[in-house]
């Protein structure tokens, strides 16, 4: 993470740089006022479920590249000049866009609503997770977190995520009012219908184990009654040892574990690693931090790519 100093001068630097180049009504020279919200949100999960809610009443923007790893992601001052720029700014939480409370202080609040979508949402600490860890030491990491940030892996949170998002629009723009409520209620009962189908689906599952490249899915597990055993911790950069490795392998061994899952933004060496070791396959398990423009056009989205997991995820949990 930038340490406090540095991220506050590039602030400084940002503030001149809006200033001297806005006009009356606060927007910079380049910027068309077209009388629409202008949202940033941080990554996918909140690019999407923003623009469910708005449709094309606001224009919506997504900070981070789908391609780039969210966790290790941190904002240039064109960035922040961006943010600074907007009406509302939606990231998902302290722990998971960590710099976030480092560039608050140079964010003008009476124009820029900050919307942190997981608030109310009780966070899995980090601690819990370790214990399912198999009692192994890691190294620390500069993008270290205090608690699971990956709450829009549950169906059930999605919906509190998108009802939070809803609430802080429809006070931005309450002229649109009915219109936002309206397309967030759509939203959130085909978020009902996939939390449906992942319990009708694995109602009849024949194992609850499955082991994932990193701590990605504990509040899907959670919601549905699984164990997930991570190779890593919370950020996928951490590596495990080799003793680490050598109880998964017995672990799987024992539970008759036939599928090793990673993910698409990281890189799955380790996940091959120990599948070799194993004789087992490795599987996509989309954590849904990023989702291409190439993806998107396809039809993909939250609903479709969370689909796609409960198949794959069936292939652990079922004989």
């Amino acid at each position: 993470m930038l340490n406090r100093y540095k991220i506050l001068l590039v602030s400084l630097i940002v503030l001149v740089f809006a200033a001297g180049c806005s006009n009356t009504n606060g927007k910079t020279s380049e910027e068309k006022d077209d009388g629409k919200l202008k949202i940033i949100t941080t990554f996918y999960p909140m690019y999407e479920f923003t623009k469910n809610i708005v449709g094309d009443r606001a224009d919506v923007e997504l900070l981070i590249p789908s391609t780039i790893e969210p966790h290790d992601w941190e904002p240039t001052p064109k960035d922040i000049s961006n943010i600074q720029n907007a009406d509302l700014f939606v990231y998902n939480s302290d722990e998971m866009e960590t710099w976030v409370a480092d560039i608050e202080a140079s964010i003008n609040n009476d124009k820029v609503s900050i919307v942190e979508a997981s608030k109310g949402i009780e966070l899995i600490e980090a601690a819990e997770e370790e214990e399912h860890d198999h009692g192994h030491d890691e190294e620390a990491h500069e993008h270290s977190h205090e608690a699971d940030p990956h709450v829009w892996l549950s169906p059930v949170l999605a919906q509190q995520e998108v009802q939070t998002i809803t609430d802080a629009i429809v006070k931005a723009d309450p002229e649109n009012k009915e219109y936002y409520k309206t397309e967030s209620s759509k939203y959130i009962e085909e978020l009902k219908a996939l939390d449906e189908k992942y319990r009708t689906e694995l109602a009849k599952k024949t194992s609850n184990e499955f082991i994932t490249q990193h701590t990605a899915f504990s509040y899907l597990a959670k919601e549905y009654g699984l164990v997930q055993v991570p190779i890593s911790g919370i950020s996928p950069s951490e590596e495990p040892s080799a003793a680490k490795l050598a109880e998964l392998k017995s672990y799987a061994q024992d539970h008759k574990i036939k599928v090793i899952y990673f993910e698409e933004l990281t890189s799955s060496k380790v996940a091959d690693t120990l599948a070799k070791e194993l004789g087992a396959d490795t599987e996509v398990l989309n954590a849904l931090e990023g989702l291409s423009d190439d993806q998107q056009n396809a039809g993909e989205n939250y609903i479709t790519v969370m689909e796609e997991n409960l198949e794959q995820l069936k292939k652990s949990l079922f004989e």
